[in-house]
């Protein structure tokens, strides 16, 4: 038998940890790969079961389960290929099922580019169901949620599993985009998710007791999974699967619960909406949903009186049992035959003078409202003459936060002394039933594009992107756009002009108006192009018909005039503004200081280079090369104060641990409470996305800077401070704390905070509270430069206890010394901790003032006193 084998030789490859040998020498030579592949293809075909091979080699190396192309996954590719080229190696019957059995144990370890070809090669889409079943709730149940979630995608077991189980540790684990995968090819389950994620939204649901049925949940962040959160989540996947929004009522209900208490701040607090368009959005908001009713009845109580908030009960047929008692009784009070008069006189809350506001300066004779092409011709041929100049604005329902991009329903043309509203949507629909759908695409390309007509707007940029949302033939109107005058980059140059306007500054007259308006309670001052038909043209326009419903037909009187009146006020702004220029800070040639260039959307990184700051000496700064860049001054921490979004919480710690003053929005803040901090506090807003360009509309120049949310918060940090041109000292880490913001320390020696823990020991014991609260390492050289003057170092301020279990610094804040882990009272090198006056936190000198230090070398400023300090570090 050994005489047989030694003369027929076997090749060494019938061993397949021998081949695997062979293949790991080839695998660290790379230029052996044409090689490798050889090798592997003559290793296979000499194996007496390539299959169980392929496994042997996979569960003796543990290279295959790295991230990347392995050797491992070089080997099973290469055997995939080979095998369609020698399909008789395919297994079958019990020897193939002990091979899934082998396979399915190295799915639930394997990197995710092995799961395919070991899928195929070992056709487990054709094993029992019920035992790939078992085994994907074998990973379950063992804490492998993403495992066992990917495996059954791979498979198309979706169907036979329960979704609510599959998908809620994914989401618990921040594993959205996988949630999303696992439902994505079956409309049943989507809608199942969707249910699921809506009940979750209920009032009063706690997301905590669900996230207790699942035990090593990894990455969970219970603050961050909360019922904002989940409500955005919802309404991107109706967006993303096309579901009916009907399925998901408590979102919808919030959605527009939220658009009630806008309405009445837009009608109640700014007066900024007429009677009639408040009450056709709140009517289209509630419709018959009692739920809602029943609230809208709550805030006509609290905005208005019970006769009104009885009137809409009324109208909204609620029964008795739904209506407060003061509402209830106030019903049985009301009339039926009461006048029109009367009841007019009930909701109508002020009347506004109209003579205050900009008035239209032509009859109403010249307002054209164009709904059929052949109406179209007059404006053709007045509005595309060479030379002419032309004023554009849109409008469209609004939206109050709901899905999608808004759909331009009236599109006004003004020219001199004649105004065309274009009623874009029955125009279009008009076209299209005479089979010349591109009729009127073409004749607002035809306008845009020519460079011999100058077209006046107010925010284009905005307004072309609607357009192109209307009708997708007018996409790329931005890029193919000549001759346009955007107004609004006048605006901005006015409000940093420091030019004085009739006795006063343009910034004065602003804070006195803002001052005057809320002394007296009148409704908020102008702002936007309303503020600058004020200052240009000597009244203000008349903003309250901007929400009306603009997709109702026929439009009202005011809504038509409104609707002119918005595009003929840039025609006079215009024409005043080139008779005088140098009178309002511009220079002669209008065309360099009111033209704008076209939005163009850029990745988040090239337009933080784009954002432009106010320079020291008056001049603008640009972050790109091609322009003349005056850099702002260096300015110290001390010196630069700054209002993040609420989702950019990390940046603000990190930018105080730098000596920064910062105030952070809570979770629940709307993102505009940022503009009104900022204004009023002469802060920065740190905002990225969406809200950048709603906010920096709302500050001054170069007060609003978006940050790329794509990087991590130290990287924002350092872009911040750099763009600012911010110098960090030594002395600037840690002056602030991070919790609170606080900067104002006191020291305490080792020996009276000693004191201090065993005092709060004993009063633990005695059955009082101790604060868990971790704490943070503190550096004694940046805290002894933020020691507070008010309070001696080493002293107690006033009525305080040093020796009591609680020590009460400022407005009754307690020290936090029960949070001190043990040990750190015995560190021979400390020699005193430093408690916020604030929130009680304690600090004291350890190895995280290196660190920070060593993160932001970059733009740390270090003086001669500080490099001894700074090599320690």
């Amino acid at each position: 038998m050994n005489q047989e084998s030694d003369s027929n030789d076997e090749p060494a490859g019938q061993d397949p940890l021998l081949l695997l040998k062979t293949l790991q020498l080839l695998w660290t030579k790379k230029e052996m790969k044409k090689q490798l592949k050889e090798e592997i293809r003559r290793g296979f075909a000499g194996l007496e079961d390539p299959l169980a091979g392929l496994l042997d080699i996979l569960e003796s190396s543990s290279d295959w389960k790295g991230k990347g192309h392995s050797l491992g996954y070089y080997i099973t590719s290469e055997l995939q290929l080979w095998m369609k080229e020698h399909p008789a190696v395919q297994q079958s019957g019990m020897k193939l099922k002990k091979l899934q059995t082998r396979v399915l144990r190295i799915l639930a370890q394997c990197p995710a580019n092995l799961l395919d070809p070991l899928i195929s090669i070992y056709q487990l889409h054709t094993a029992d169901r019920n035992y790939l079943l078992g085994h994907v709730s074998h990973l379950y149940h063992r804490g492998d949620y993403k495992e066992a979630a990917i495996l059954s995608i791979k498979l198309k077991l979706q169907p036979d599993q329960d979704v609510e189980k599959m998908c809620m540790p994914l989401l618990f684990q921040d594993k959205i985009n996988l949630m999303e995968d696992y439902v994505g090819e079956y409309p049943e389950l989507q809608c199942k998710l969707l249910q699921i994620l809506d009940t979750w939204c209920e009032p009063g649901f706690n997301i905590r007791d669900i996230a207790r049925q699942y035990q090593g949940l990894s990455r969970y962040k219970p603050d961050k999974l909360n019922r904002k959160m989940l409500s955005k989540l919802v309404f991107r996947l109706l967006d993303r699967f096309n579901v009916d929004p009907a399925l998901c009522p408590n979102v919808i209900n919030q959605r527009h619960l939220r658009t009630l208490h806008y309405l009445f701040y837009k009608r109640f607090v700014e007066k900024t909406m007429t009677q009639e368009n408040w009450k056709d959005h709140v009517q289209s908001t509630v419709g018959e949903n009692q739920w809602l009713q029943g609230h809208l009845i709550q805030l006509l109580i609290s905005y208005c009186d019970l006769n009104t908030a009885a009137r809409w009960a009324q109208r909204c047929n609620l029964p008795k049992e739904m209506l407060p008692n003061g509402v209830a009784d106030e019903l049985q009070k009301l009339k039926i035959q009461e006048s029109v008069e009367e009841a007019a006189k009930a909701e109508n809350y002020e009347e506004v003078n109209k003579k205050d506001y900009y008035q239209l300066p032509i009859p109403r004779a010249n307002i054209h409202f164009l709904q059929k092409w052949e109406e179209m011709l007059q404006c053709w041929e007045k509005v595309l003459q060479p030379g002419q100049i032309v004023a554009i604005d849109m409008e469209w329902r609004p939206s109050f936060g709901m899905v999608g991009k808004p759909r331009v329903s009236l599109l006004q043309i003004a020219v001199k002394d004649e105004v065309f509203l274009l009623d874009l949507p029955r125009l279009l629909e008009h076209a299209e039933m005479e089979g010349e759908k591109e009729k009127l695409p073409h004749f607002i390309q035809m306008l845009y594009s020519d460079a011999a007509i100058t077209k006046l707007g107010y925010g284009m940029s905005g307004d072309l992107s609607s357009l192109a949302a209307t009708c997708f033939a007018l996409k790329g109107m931005d890029k193919q756009s000549q001759g346009v005058v955007d107004l609004l980059t006048v605006d901005k140059q006015l409000q940093k002009s420091s030019i004085d306007w009739k006795k006063g500054s343009r910034k004065a007259d602003i804070l006195s108006a803002e001052q005057s308006y809320e002394d007296k309670g009148l409704r908020q001052p102008e702002k936007g192009l309303s503020l600058l038909v004020q200052h240009i043209l000597g009244k203000p326009l008349d903003k309250t018909e901007q929400l009306s419903n603009w997709e109702k037909r026929p439009l009202r009187e005011e809504q038509i005039i409104y609707a002119a009146s918005d595009a003929y006020c840039l025609l006079e702004i215009y024409e005043k503004l080139c008779k005088d220029p140098a009178s309002f800070g511009l220079s002669s040639d209008l065309t360099k200081s009111l033209v704008g260039k076209p939005s163009v959307k850029a990745r988040a990184k090239k337009q933080l280079n784009k954002q432009e700051v106010p320079s020291p000496c008056g001049q603008q700064c640009k972050g790109s090369d091609k322009e003349t860049s005056h850099p702002p001054a260096p300015i110290s921490p001390k010196e630069f104060s700054v209002v993040c979004d609420n989702m950019l919480q990390g940046l603000g710690r990190y930018l105080r641990c730098l000596g920064v003053d910062v105030r952070m929005l809570e979770n629940e803040d709307d993102h505009r409470k940022a503009a009104e901090i900022a204004r009023q506090e002469g802060r920065v807003i740190l905002t990225s996305g969406l809200p950048y360009q709603t906010l920096q509309s709302q500050v001054g120049e170069g007060r609003c800077f978006s940050v790329n949310c794509s990087e991590k918060a130290k990287e924002q940090a350092l872009q911040v401070l750099k763009h600012f041109n911010v110098h960090v000292t030594l002395e600037d880490i840690f002056s602030r704390c991070q919790v609170c913001n606080c900067n104002k320390y006191l020291k305490v020696p080792k020996e009276r905070m000693r004191q201090l823990v065993e005092g709060s020991k004993r009063s633990a014991g005695d059955g009082g509270t101790s604060c868990s609260t971790p704490c943070e390492e503190k550096s004694s050289r940046t805290c002894d430069a933020a020691q507070p003057t008010e309070t001696a170092q080493g002293e107690w301020p006033e009525g305080t206890d040093p020796c009591g279990a609680a020590v009460g610094l400022e407005e009754g804040t307690t020290l936090q010394v029960a949070a001190i882990p043990p040990g750190v009272l015995d560190k021979a090198e400390l020699t005193d901790f430093y408690c916020c006056t604030r929130c009680g936190k304690v600090f004291w000198e350890g190895s995280h003032f290196g660190r920070v230090v060593s993160q932001f070398k970059d733009v740390l400023v270090i003086t001669g006193d500080e490099q001894s300090i700074y090599k320690l570090s």
